[in-house]
């Protein structure tokens, strides 16, 4: 269980989440849903350890990660992948350096031979020793969903991955991050501003907006909400 309670967090004089609270269940997909800028990525990135909360504070398992603007649990020590809108890849890495490279940081033994298992269960252990730039936008998004998973998380955070990718690859992308719930028995908090991916993906669905949950529930709840700003939304 990962649990946000009563966050509130500033940027300067700024409110950017405003008595945020949310519950994302073991081995279930959470879906952030909101218009940009409404606080989706400040929450994945409390989550992370990134940020650290103004107010409030945010427990994994039960126990309290960062409480009331202190980090208790350092973000290396959280067990927490995080898939970047951007990607974030190296550009002077090769795909097997950058899947390494965390590995390599905490001191993994066979760190390669690792990271060379990791890329093949997405079917890129013929990239290993290309570059970024030589990758399909497809193969990027995989690259850097094995990044994240070669540290064997047990919670992955995404942030709007598929934003940049064709409809046909965003399917395939939807599908496979389905299976890694199932296959890897991940925690998932996803963060989008297309309520199409959040109902085709999620167990879970909050509404967001100026940093507050509106709603909260299953996709089935979600759409029959009686809510006006839920409704509304939901239309465009």
């Amino acid at each position: 269980m990962l649990e946000l309670k009563n966050i509130t967090h500033f940027y300067g004089n700024k409110t950017s989440l405003e008595n945020f609270s949310l519950q994302a269940p073991r081995g279930e997909i959470t879906c952030l849903l909101g218009s940009s800028g409404c606080g989706k990525t400040t929450a994945l990135r409390l989550i992370a350890g990134l940020e650290v909360p103004s107010e409030g504070e945010i427990t994994i398992n039960g126990k309290t990660v960062s409480r009331n603007g202190k980090i208790l649990v350092l973000p290396h020590e959280r067990n927490i992948g995080f898939i970047f809108q951007d990607l974030a890849l190296w550009p002077h890495f090769t795909v097997l350096r950058n899947v390494a490279f965390g590995l390599n940081e905490r001191k993994i033994s066979d760190a390669e031979k690792k990271a060379r298992e990791t890329l093949a269960l997405f079917g890129l252990q013929d990239y290993a020793e290309k570059f970024p730039h030589q990758l399909s936008g497809g193969q990027k998004q995989l690259a850097a969903i094995a990044r994240a998973l070669a540290l064997e998380p047990k919670i992955l955070l995404m942030d709007e991955p598929l934003a940049n990718l064709d409809v046909k690859l965003k399917r395939k992308i939807l599908t496979l991050v389905k299976n890694l719930k199932t296959d890897f028995g991940l925690t998932i908090v996803y963060v989008t501003h297309d309520h199409r991916e959040a109902f085709a993906l999620a167990d879970k669905i909050a509404i967001i907006d100026n940093g507050k949950v509106i709603e909260f529930g299953t996709p089935k709840e979600i759409r029959h909400s009686e809510n006006e700003f839920v409704k509304y939304f939901l239309e465009y």
